[in-house]
């Protein structure tokens, strides 16, 4: 019987938890505000407790929770990793359920939001924030749903998947941006899991300052791409 510990940090909490055999059996979160800290037990019975003891099929209950729009106190990325540090030889099937996860849940949102058309649109734009992000989404398409679920830096999708299924996007169009996005990310993050451990999400937080470069120069490229495209679209007679 293997017993390992784990720790794995993410957005001002500390997820601490002990695996047996691959298979995480007890969590509890420690958030570290900047002037104390203190310990916060999670019920055993809780939601994210239950998640991360289920291992990989936790993965992808909470890909498609978030996805979905549901707030939950564990992220996704933590628990790839958490689960891949616990049971390298998972790292795989955690992808694929995180990948799988966020494709029906993003999928749930997007139905949702195709149904109420913009009614159900403009009740989530009341903030200007929202509102803004809308415009962003009317003036590069689904370069914003793919630029958020590509990068593992806290930046905003919702809204843009909200934006996606009122608007009358190609279904078939959307999920293939969330695919191409979701693999690389989910992916990496699963690897990390598996070869550096619990140090994982430090180890990007270490190098947020690259991956927001990455991500500038990303988006940068496909709107010239895009921009390009379009003027040779607008040429041809």
């Amino acid at each position: 019987m293997r017993q390992r510990s784990i720790r794995v940090r993410s957005d001002g909490k500390i997820l601490l938890g002990t695996a047996v055999d691959g298979r995480v059996l007890s969590l509890r979160v420690q958030s570290v505000p900047s002037d104390h800290r203190f310990v916060e037990e999670v019920p055993l019975r809780s939601i994210a407790d239950a998640l991360v003891t289920w291992g990989p099929a936790g993965v992808l209950l909470l890909a498609v929770l978030d996805s979905a729009g549901i707030p939950l106190p564990t992220g996704v990325d933590a628990l790839i990793v958490a689960t891949s540090a616990a049971s390298p030889e998972s790292a795989t099937l955690v992808t694929l359920l995180a990948v799988g996860g966020s494709l029906l849940g993003n999928l749930v949102l997007f139905s949702i939001a195709r149904t109420g058309g913009r009614r159900y649109l403009e009740r989530h734009l009341r903030a200007e924030r929202a509102r803004r992000f809308h415009q962003w989404f009317h003036r590069y398409g689904l370069l914003t749903v793919f630029i958020p679920g590509l990068v593992p830096i806290p930046l905003p999708m919702k809204v843009f998947v909200i934006s996606a299924g009122a608007l009358g996007v190609r279904l078939t169009h959307f999920l293939l941006v969330v695919l191409l996005a979701r693999v690389p990310r989910y992916a990496a993050l699963a690897y990390l899991g598996a070869k550096v451990g619990e140090h994982s999400l430090a180890y990007l937080k270490d190098r947020a300052g690259y991956l927001i470069l990455f991500s500038a120069a990303l988006t940068l490229f496909l709107i010239l791409l895009i921009r390009l495209t379009d003027r040779l679209r607008a040429e041809q007679p």
